[in-house]
């Protein structure tokens, strides 16, 4: 297992520091030409580094305090924390009271944009599966490959980026935290996040655990299938919460069948769709523990993307990493998803 919490200073100096000049050049003055997006506390730019590279340019808000948290937050996981599934930290910038953050430039932009913005090209239906799976995969190695485990807390479309090859890795850690123990978790935590997010029991109480996140995978799941926003007003009252309208279609396969995103245009396989449904069910039911751990939807996922991906050899050469955990990982599912499929089946 990797291990979060280190003290060896040469971790955190493999980050390239950046002069608040140089960022400003790459980014031509931080030109509105050039925003690609926004992330937590900041705004984000398009930029080309002195020597070349494009990277995303996070400018953090430098009013409040919440902003130099979430930076050295970022700083300090990314920096210690080496996974193909999470988004690389090139550098930083801490000049005056300027705070920047250099990532790696993910061409393909985030899901969110994908699902709901006009500009993008809909993902068809098996690279809705890969994402969800590389997504299952970032949330599994903060959760059972760090020690001690890391909640990300701000899990949500747009924090799942896709590079040329449309292989994910996730963003934005400036609110995750860490738990001594992954199902006790924090006991009480100031409530941050995204609304349709965020677990029931978290926002109401503040109880922070790695099924928080879970529960919020799960929502994706759900934008995954239908194409819904989590929360969207101008949909007619009942659906308002993507959620709570679909939670009990799950279990109907014709109401399934009705739910889909209109612009698959039936272009999935209703066997697929069943499977995923039922794991997006148990990640989003309300008591915690009978969300299944991320580890388990990982494993009820392999099935559904083995022959995708190893069918795909220009994939597998661009990404060995995909191949890999596939051969390394168990294939067995959790008795509670085997059960909620076969309801389904």
């Amino acid at each position: 297992m990797d291990t979060y919490i280190r003290s060896e200073r040469d971790e955190v100096s493999k980050a390239q520091v950046f002069t608040y000049k140089q960022l400003q050049s790459a980014t031509n003055n931080f030109s509105p030409l050039n925003k690609i997006g926004h992330g937590g506390f900041g705004l984000v730019y398009r930029g080309v580094l002195p020597d070349g590279r494009l990277a995303a340019v996070k400018l953090m808000d430098r009013q409040g305090k919440q902003g130099e948290r979430e930076f050295r937050v970022e700083v300090d996981m990314l920096t210690r924390l080496h996974s193909p599934y999470l988004l690389d930290l090139i550098g930083y910038c801490a000049d005056k009271d300027y705070r920047l953050l250099v990532y790696s430039y993910m061409a393909n932009g985030s899901l969110q944009e994908h699902l709901h913005s006009k500009g993008k090209s809909t993902l068809d239906w098996g690279t809705r599966i890969l994402v969800a799976f590389d997504a299952a995969k970032g949330l599994e190695y903060l959760h059972e490959y760090v020690i001690p485990p890391i909640i990300h807390r701000d899990f949500k479309s747009s924090n799942i980026l896709l590079d040329e090859h449309n292989d994910v890795v996730l963003a934005d850690f400036g609110l995750a935290k860490t738990g001594a123990d992954k199902i006790a978790g924090q006991p009480s935590t100031r409530v941050l996040g995204t609304q349709g997010y965020l677990a029931p029991e978290y926002a109401m109480t503040g109880h922070l655990t790695t099924k928080s996140d879970v529960y919020s995978y799960g929502v994706v799941l759900l934008e995954l299938i239908t194409g819904r926003l989590p929360v969207d007003a101008k949909r007619p009252p009942g659906q308002n919460v993507l959620v709570n309208w679909a939670l009990p279609r799950l279990t109907d396969r014709e109401k399934l069948a009705q739910m889909v995103d209109p612009y698959l245009r039936s272009q999935y396989n209703m066997k697929e769709l069943v499977q995923v449904a039922a794991i997006a069910a148990m990640c989003v039911q309300p008591e915690p523990d009978y969300r299944p751990l991320i580890t388990d939807v990982v494993q009820s996922l392999i099935p559904l993307v083995r022959q995708r991906r190893m069918g795909t050899p220009k994939r597998s050469v661009s990404s060995p990493r995909c191949v890999s955990s596939l051969l390394k990982s168990p294939t067995t599912q959790s008795p509670a998803l085997k059960a909620n499929i076969k309801t389904l089946q």
